[in-house]
């Protein structure tokens, strides 16, 4: 039996969907934040690099 018919015969299958929904949107937060050494929102003048990609040019 494979995931997606446990998920469709769960009558759990909303609530689920939300936790691997916001297991894998932290993992991705946790993952940004090791690269750019910050917190969503944090700001800190020893930092080189953006969260949003933002970065003064020419």
């Amino acid at each position: 039996m494979n995931l997606r018919t446990l998920l469709e015969r769960s009558l759990d299958a909303d609530l689920l969907r939300e936790m691997i929904g916001f297991t894998a949107q932290r993992l991705m937060e946790l993952e940004v934040e090791g690269l750019t050494g910050a917190a969503h929102g944090e700001r800190s003048a020893d930092r080189i690099n953006q969260r949003n990609g933002y970065r003064d040019r020419a």
